[in-house]
């Protein structure tokens, strides 16, 4: 194995991985501050700069499939044949880009929709023959439902989702609609990582990256079957990441997928290794909490609670003070999370004392 991005070592096999540390992302936002844009991180043939939260920033490719999302999208069924309604955004964070450079991979067109403007996106999804969604699982069903209040007729029958969980009964209704629903689990700093297939046990992994299942906080490979942190090594070479922790929570599923595929596979995303929980998409992290907290000295405590109404995500946020504005309280969530939610003020001490300051009461099953 040749010499790795800025660790100066090389590796004879993959079993030494293992005593290599774990980069955080927290030490990649560290070296970034310390010498922007990417903390001096190897950085080949790359078109694009993106921002996401923290904030962090991320490379970015217009070659063949640099973010190696062709692989599920040909599991989805798109090819050169559909046009792909993309509705990942654009702005500044890398998605939209990620599954457009996919859909190219596997020579599908694309409309560039972004998100919002859910009526236009209607009107364009009938104009152009949209046949293919990719996005966040529960915007299309927002689009579909809008379609049907205004009496239009679309043409979807495939959705690439990502960004949020795929609930079972949001993928049966959509089956319901004759639309073949398939998930897949990727990050802004490494791209797609696995996807469904369409015997839909488990993820498989991408062939362009070596995932560990980790211990979390020390990094140490767990058994096959146990839970703990995925951990990540990118092989792009424009960009290799070695050994980043997610954060995220899965185990290896044994033997191979029904479908044929024969890497391995993973569970799928089981929760935070920490409390970090997305909600609308958007990842929600204590840390944000914590600054919630601190704008305003009245606040004692605060709590996100994340929660479904119907198909959709709900936030709630309860804030311990003697008093004060909700309405103001409302503005500062939405300025320090990123997301708007409803806000109930609580007295002091009236939240559990359990450490929680992320509570996420959705089922997964």
């Amino acid at each position: 194995m040749a010499a790795l991005n800025g660790l100066g070592v090389k590796l004879g096999s993959l079993s030494e991985l293992a005593s290599l540390p774990v980069l955080r992302k927290s030490d990649l936002s560290a070296k970034q501050k310390a010498k922007p844009p990417f903390g001096g991180m190897h950085v080949g043939d790359v078109a694009h700069v993106f921002q996401s939260p923290g904030p962090i920033y991320e490379p970015g490719g217009v070659s063949h499939d640099w973010w190696r999302f062709g692989r599920f999208l040909n599991a989805c069924g798109i090819g050169a044949h559909d046009v792909v309604q993309n509705c990942f955004g654009y702005h500044l964070t890398p998605a939209g880009m990620m599954f457009e450079n996919g859909a190219r991979a596997v020579g599908a067109r694309v409309l560039p929709a972004g998100t919002g403007q859910t009526e236009l996106q209607v009107r364009a999804a009938r104009d152009v023959g949209a046949t293919a969604y990719a996005g966040t699982p529960d915007y299309l069903n927002v689009i579909l439902e809008k379609a049907d209040a205004m009496g239009e007729a679309l043409s979807f029958t495939k959705a690439a989702v990502s960004g949020g969980a795929l609930f079972p009964s949001l993928r049966q209704s959509y089956a319901d609609r004759g639309i073949s629903c398939l998930q897949c689990y990727a990050t802004a700093d490494l791209g797609h990582i696995a996807f469904e297939s369409d015997a839909m046990e488990g993820m498989i992994v991408d062939e362009g990256v070596i995932v560990e299942i980790v211990t979390p906080g020390t990094g140490t490979p767990v058994a096959e079957g146990q839970v703990g942190e995925i951990v990540v090594t990118s092989l792009n070479p424009d960009y290799p990441l070695i050994r980043f922790g997610t954060g995220d929570m899965s185990a290896v599923m044994a033997g191979a997928s029904p479908c044929g595929r024969t890497n391995m596979r993973i569970k799928g995303w089981m929760g935070r290794a920490d409390q970090t929980t997305k909600i609308k998409g958007m990842f929600v992290r204590p840390e944000q909490v914590a600054d919630l907290v601190a704008k305003h000295p009245e606040i004692a405590r605060a709590r996100v609670v994340a929660a479904r109404d119907g198909e959709m995500d709900v936030m709630r946020v309860l804030i311990e003070a003697e008093g004060g504005d909700a309405d103001t309280y409302a503005a500062s969530v939405a300025e320090v999370l990123k997301l708007k939610g409803a806000v109930e003020v609580v007295p002091v001490g009236s939240l559990p004392n359990d450490g929680l300051v992320i509570e996420d009461q959705r089922s997964y099953d």
